[in-house]
């Protein structure tokens, strides 16, 4: 399997190479295209946007409803290389945005930008959005960012400065994609720390996108006007969007490759390859695919899901057996990846197999982690790789060690094509001893930040979940993931990526490394050292390398272009028909 094209991290982001002109959208529009041109663009995603605040998004879902109206001073284009959004030019070495000390980077926007409300952006919006960031009571799921962020000046109304705490290697970790979108100082400034979840812009934000909302209802249906004061005379191309939430990917599908009842369908190839190849080879629709970062993986909990107190999955409380590493790597062992390679992405079709932290860029791929025992799949093996720890099989065939049962309640969202990994996990798991519970939860609840459910994704009340993960172009950014920093508690609001509550001193001694490296083997090496790390202690089981944006559009729609290294619709201003 390819992916996108591999990059040197610092020769492109520290020596700065010349940044990405323009977006590669499709075809040219013609003299004839003009704003609002088209009627209304349809839009149908199989799982719902609950929140159209990036600052507070609980998932994929919401930050792609949010990018037709809040934008970034830059995105990360196809080729890993930034796009000037709000910004005048990228920042590099070259055109002095980037200092010779590699901390301060300098961002100028473009001039005349407006709300959609008519009202004017200045740099005083863009540090507003840092300050908003870095609250801590606010609890920003876009936090992570700013983490090496030391300050986001305005040097004047049209210029900005962000100053790293140490020399970095990726001077546009902060500003660009949909995590740093530029948020309206006048809306939000009354709605900071405590009152964030509050504020009506999270909801209906006043953006600078080529859009603004009409009507949200969360996990239903968006509705999208033209912005009238979008900087490009020439987009957008319809006057009007609407975001369908629909039940499943297979509703999605027909949605778009049988009824043409929508335009354009998210998640419309993430069902089972039996579904899919004739899905595609219909001919009725166009997949939008294209290699990711993306890695679909089961997450096992370091802490006790199996407490019943408000001490549950806290970090401080081992897990009765998930916290010793012969019982991961026996459940890594007894997982059998290229089957479900094969079966369920279709070797290729939506996916490929993978054992890997790090899939793509393709470089920082480890050499080694293919042969850690974590990657076999080997029952025998893992049979006695238990035996060994001490865990004996009673009369129920179930395995018990010191009165604590091997039980597993594994969780992930509703989808055929998860449901299928499950029942194939569940057998091999079973065959070890393991009593295995499955459960299905609404994408909408699991990727929540609902504090009143104890089903989702962050509070981790199970033994193992499935999800998927990202990486960036720069690698450093996913792997920080895993830092002990990245737990956050029942009392921080479960805001910190570190689901499951994983803390290793070595591997948060690499991480401080690769935080001030600005060599490129060097980097490399620390990468490939980490994902070995998070292999070899079975924090996670990697399962595959899945497609991107796996969705589906009509024929007649251009423009949609995959992007590996940010959302679908990242340059929805450019769609037509």
């Amino acid at each position: 399997m390819k992916f996108a094209r591999p990059l040197a991290i610092v020769a492109l982001l520290v020596s700065a190479c010349a940044p990405q002109a323009a977006p590669a959208p499709g075809p040219a529009p013609t003299p004839a295209v003009v704003r609002g041109a088209g009627d209304e663009l349809k839009l149908v995603f199989w799982q719902g946007p609950v929140i159209l605040n990036p600052h507070l998004a609980a998932g994929g879902k919401d930050l792609d409803a949010a990018r037709p109206v809040v934008e970034p001073l830059a995105w990360m284009g196809p080729e890993g290389k930034p796009i000037a959004a709000l910004a005048a030019e990228v920042p590099t070495r070259a055109n002095g945005g980037v200092a010779a000390d590699f901390k301060t980077v300098t961002w100028k926007l473009k001039p005349g930008l407006k709300w959609s409300d008519g009202t004017e952006l200045t740099s005083d919006d863009v540090v507003f959005t840092f300050t908003y960031m870095t609250d801590k009571a606010t609890a920003a799921v876009s936090s992570f960012l700013a983490a090496r962020v030391a300050t986001v000046e305005a040097k004047d109304k049209a210029t900005v400065v962000v100053t790293y705490k140490q020399p970095t290697a990726n001077p546009y970790e902060w500003g660009t994609t949909a995590y740093s979108g530029i948020i309206q100082k006048a809306q939000f400034k009354d709605f900071m720390g405590a009152k964030a979840k509050e504020a009506p812009g999270n909801q209906k934000p006043i953006g600078t996108g080529p859009y603004m909302v009409r009507e949200f209802k969360s996990n239903d249906l968006i509705t999208y006007d033209m912005n009238p004061h979008y900087r490009e005379a020439d987009k957008p191309f319809f006057k009007t969007v609407s975001l369908k939430t629909v039940a499943n990917a297979q509703t999605a599908s027909r949605a778009v490759c049988s009824s043409a009842e929508a335009d354009y369908a998210k998640g419309a190839l993430s069902q089972p390859a039996a579904q899919l190849k004739p899905l595609i080879d219909g001919g009725r629709c166009d997949p939008v695919k294209a290699d990711s970062a993306v890695v679909e993986q089961i997450t096992l909990n370091y802490a006790n899901s199996k407490l019943t107190n408000d001490q549950r999955s806290e970090p401080g409380n081992p897990h009765p057996f998930l916290s010793d590493v012969r019982v991961r790597r026996a459940l890594a062992m007894a997982v059998n990846r290229k089957g479900i390679g094969e079966f369920v992405y279709g070797d290729g079709l939506a996916g490929s197999a993978v054992c890997d932290a790090v899939a793509a860029p393709v470089e920082f791929r480890s050499p080694n982690s293919a042969r850690a025992d974590a990657c076999k799949y080997d029952l025998a093996a893992a049979n006695r790789l238990l035996d060994e720890a001490g865990w004996v099989k009673g009369a129920d065939g179930i395995r018990a060690k010191g009165g604590v049962k091997l039980e597993l309640l594994y969780q992930t969202t509703v989808s055929e094509q998860r449901q299928q990994i499950q029942a194939i996990v569940k057998k091999d798991w079973e065959s070890l001893g393991a009593k295995v519970e499955l459960k299905a939860v609404p994408a909408a609840i699991f990727f929540s930040a609902d504090a009143g459910s104890p089903d989702t994704a962050a509070k981790f009340f199970a033994d193992a979940q499935q999800s998927s993960t990202q990486s960036a172009i720069d690698p450093e950014v996913g792997l920080q993931a895993w830092t002990s920093a990245e737990i956050k508690t029942r009392d921080q609001g479960w805001r910190g990526r570190n689901y499951s509550r994983y803390s290793n001193k070595d591997y948060d001694a690499l991480a401080a490394q690769l935080a001030n490296e600005l060599d490129a083997a060097k980097r490399k090496d620390l990468v490939i050292k980490m994902s070995d790390i998070l292999i070899a202690d079975a924090v996670f089981i990697p399962l595959a390398a899945t497609l991107l944006p796996a969705a589906a559009k009509v024929k007649a729609l251009q423009g949609p272009t995959p992007n590996p290294w940010d959302g679908e619709l990242w340059n929805i201003a450019t769609w037509r028909k």
